[in-house]
């Protein structure tokens, strides 16, 4: 772990030591870093992967207010600007995708490849709905104060996509608690989220995706998280972005939903970025 310079805010990196191309990885709306232990594990040590945690998540700072799209890349720019680092690969996972293709529009010159796993989608409202009844479960957590660790782990899983659990579920669970009065709860505070969720609700993706510039990848989870109507990226939104998207390809990762699409091991994830990024 390391403490980076955000836009005004202290943000915390998980980094994974490579040789090859620098990744940097952006989580979901309430994830933390630890999400990306499993692929980075294939993807080191032949590149170099840092994964963030942003603002309000995980160890990073958590300002009152500033939870956009806007604010993230705008951390991402100091970021790098603090590492030193002149261009990197771009890879985000569901709001994570949505800042990664913005912030590969506004700077082209900084981002190598970029890599969207199940996200960045133009999505109906209707889908939205949809899309937001299935991470209910992951909302509803925060703010929640369990008696111990093992209780707040034993309530996710209940949740039918964690499933299989995994001994790297846990160590993401135990990423983001801390220790109050009475137990332990969520690090990630929900008027945070809801703000970003207001946030999110006004952002449109798709005017960004012509500007694009780098070779892209689409990872796309092909069951839902509760139903099998509420897939984050359906297949009209996955076309939409292969025929907008210059330079775009995508790969469909069969037997995963949203989440297990990182947590669970898939050869074929992990060699289809690999083959990506050697190009």
């Amino acid at each position: 772990m390391k403490k980076v310079k955000g836009k005004g805010v202290e943000i915390n990196l998980a980094i994974w030591e490579g040789r090859g191309k620098t990744i940097l990885c952006v989580h979901g709306l309430t994830a933390n870093c630890r999400c990306w232990d499993g692929i980075a594990s294939a993807l080191t040590p032949q590149h170099r992967v840092l994964a963030i945690d942003l603002r309000g998540r995980g160890l990073s700072g958590k300002p009152s207010n500033g939870y956009s799209i806007t604010h993230h890349c705008q951390d991402i720019r100091c970021l790098l600007e603090d590492l030193g680092l002149k261009r990197v690969v771009l890879m985000g996972h569901s709001l994570g995708a949505a800042v990664s293709l913005a912030y590969s529009a506004q700077h082209p010159e900084q981002v190598e490849r970029l890599i969207l796993v199940d996200g960045a989608g133009k999505l109906s409202p209707e889908h939205t709905k949809k899309v937001f009844a299935g991470i209910k479960p992951s909302l509803d957590r925060l703010g929640q104060v369990f008696p111990s660790f093992e209780a707040y782990v034993e309530n996710m899983k209940k949740a039918p996509f964690l499933q299989p659990w995994s001994a790297a579920l846990e160590i993401y669970f135990r990423h983001e608690v801390e220790e109050v009065m009475n137990g332990v709860r969520s690090r990630t505070q929900g008027s945070h989220i809801q703000e970003e969720i207001l946030n999110l609700l006004k952002f449109d993706v798709e005017p960004i995706y012509k500007q694009v510039q780098c070779p892209v990848l689409i990872l796309r989870a092909l069951e839902g998280m509760l139903t099998k109507e509420d897939i984050l990226l359906p297949e009209e939104a996955a076309e939409k972005m292969i025929r907008e998207i210059p330079n775009a390809r995508r790969l469909d990762v069969a037997k995963t939903n949203h989440y297990s699409i990182l947590f669970a091991a898939s050869p074929r994830r992990d060699q289809g970025i690999l083959e990506f990024l050697a190009g």
